[in-house]
């Protein structure tokens, strides 16, 4: 019968301090029983973009213009995965009811699912690295044991005969107990595999915090382009409005005018379907603007619906960027993703020189102290202490496997950071190109609509002199409603060209305010 009792021991000195990650065995009186076989390398995935997860892209795609056949650039943020999503933020941070740009944003890179994601890992990856460090420093483990043991000789065949005759000896021993306190450690000396581990581990956290950092630049993207969306879907439902009254106000002239017979009653029909067209066109726009707001909310934390205003009003205004060259320098140098992508070729790098060493000795030391008797009272300290030098000859391949596998690692990290670079300056020259024409199609809108504008005054001032029809009034009347649609669109496609240079650029959690002038 044995009984053993090893509860986890905290000494003076807080010797016992951290769970034992790779231990020697000991025997039962305290002698080595077993020996390290040594680190293997900590192989990274062959793509540094597996953990990516989510993004955020601005997009531009032509479309057909409402008041020409030029076509007109048609600007979207197209976030996708965690950006997409939030967690309830209201909570924590109270809400007014009246949402402003600054805060949105705030609230965004707080609460936003993208950058909390991020912030989460990046945690797990500080873990990790304490993981590998942890094969570096000393370990330590305690243990108590009570024995209580009867031994059957004869079972263990032992078969020892008396040379006395009528003396035998007793086939069963005991029962006997003993008991054991002990302190064990074991300590990597020299073990550059190791080593290797905990220094590709260190930069891969390291590029964790960049792609943190990038993670607020995608927030900023997103949650300033929904911004921006729902401040064009309120413009465009007060445009439409501002229409529905004009067009409405035509009706009952027309109506009028046909009570006391000076028009007939198809003219009637014509302005009141113009006013009937006007009011269903509110009708989807207020849809449209409605979808905008919970869109915005759910990216920022807010509860999911359309019930709060927006504080901010974004109107035109010129970029404060004027070098492109200058921008594409500061991407390329300043990105947090770029920087992550070399700290992932860092920790590549460590991991294939880990996968080499694994060709190299290693040193290690096994050492413990306890005490063991039959009572405490009756103990008597014994310790043993081994140091081990581990030197590789034939691993079946495993090692010349390892190398193989860290150097497409590596490789695969290089091509990525190349293919990153050019991403990047495409961001760049894109976004210009897009601010570009965006300002001219600001102001060739703002001359059109103030011209429709113009043609509309006269028209009616003909229609009221009984020189034209109301079919010409209505044309009118829709030339500027397009003019306006078109003014509202440049506009946000400008400012959207704004927050997309500022995202390639980097760093646009700390711009935005310069690049929209914001107050």
């Amino acid at each position: 019968m044995t009984r053993r009792i090893q509860p986890s021991l905290i000494g003076a000195g807080a010797l016992l301090l951290a769970a034992l990650l790779e231990t020697t065995a000991f025997g039962q009186f305290g002698a080595p029983g077993g020996q390290s076989t040594g680190s293997q390398v900590n192989q990274l995935p062959l793509s540094g973009r597996t953990g990516e997860s989510g993004s955020v892209n601005a997009a531009q795609s032509p479309i057909a213009g409402t008041t020409t056949s030029v076509n007109t650039i048609n600007p979207s943020i197209q976030a996708a995965g965690p950006y997409t999503g939030s967690e309830l933020s209201t909570s924590k941070m109270p809400f007014s009811g009246k949402l402003s740009l600054r805060e949105a944003v705030a609230r965004g890179l707080e609460y936003n699912l993208g950058s909390v994601g991020l912030t989460l890992a990046l945690r797990q990856s500080h873990g990790q690295t304490l993981v590998a460090r942890s094969a570096l420093m000393p370990n330590v483990s305690g243990s108590l044991s009570e024995t209580v043991q009867q031994i059957d000789l004869r079972a263990e065949g032992l078969r020892i005969s008396s040379p006395f005759p009528g003396i035998g000896i007793p086939s069963i021993v005991g029962p006997f107990n003993y008991f054991d306190l002990r302190a064990r450690l074991t300590q990597t000396v020299a073990d550059l595999t190791a080593w290797n581990n905990y220094r590709s581990a260190r930069e891969t956290l390291h590029a964790n915090e960049f792609f943190a950092q990038d993670s607020k630049d995608l927030v900023v993207l997103a949650v300033g382009g929904a911004y921006l969306q729902v401040i064009a879907a309120r413009a465009r439902v007060e445009s439409a409005k501002a229409q529905l009254e004009t067009a409405n106000a035509l009706y009952q002239q027309t109506a009028q005018q046909r009570s006391v017979g000076l028009l007939a009653q198809i003219d009637v029909n014509k302005s009141q379907v113009q006013m009937l067209t006007q009011k269903q066109r509110l009708a989807s726009l207020q849809n449209d603007l409605a979808k905008q707001k919970i869109n915005l909310a759910r990216l920022t934390g807010l509860p999911p619906n359309d019930r709060y205003e927006l504080s901010d009003d974004v109107p035109f205004a010129e970029a404060p960027v004027a070098d492109e060259e200058g921008a594409v320098t500061q991407a390329l140098t300043q990105r947090p993703d770029i920087k992550a992508a070399q700290a992932q070729i860092r920790a590549a790098e460590r991991s294939v020189a880990a996968a080499r060493a694994e060709r190299l000795p290693s040193l290690s030391l096994n050492a413990d102290y306890g005490a063991i008797g039959e009572t405490p009272s009756q103990s008597h300290g014994t310790f043993s202490a081994a140091g081990t030098l581990r030197i590789p000859i034939w691993q079946g391949g495993r090692t010349e496997g390892d190398i193989e596998q860290a150097n497409a690692a590596a490789a695969q990290r290089r091509a990525e950071l190349e293919d990153l670079r050019s991403r990047v300056e495409s961001e760049v020259r894109n976004a210009f190109l897009d601010l570009q024409t965006a300002t001219s199609q600001v102001e060739v809108a703002r001359q059109n609509r103030d011209v429709t504008r113009e043609t509309l005054t006269l028209t009616r001032q003909r229609f009221d002199a009984g020189i034209t029809d109301s079919v010409e009034v209505s044309q009118a009347q829709s030339s500027v409603a397009s003019a306006e649609l078109d003014y509202i669109n440049s506009v946000f496609a400008h400012n959207v060209a704004k927050l997309s240079l500022a995202r390639a650029a980097g760093g646009s959690a700390e711009s935005l305010p310069r690049f929209l002038k914001l107050q």
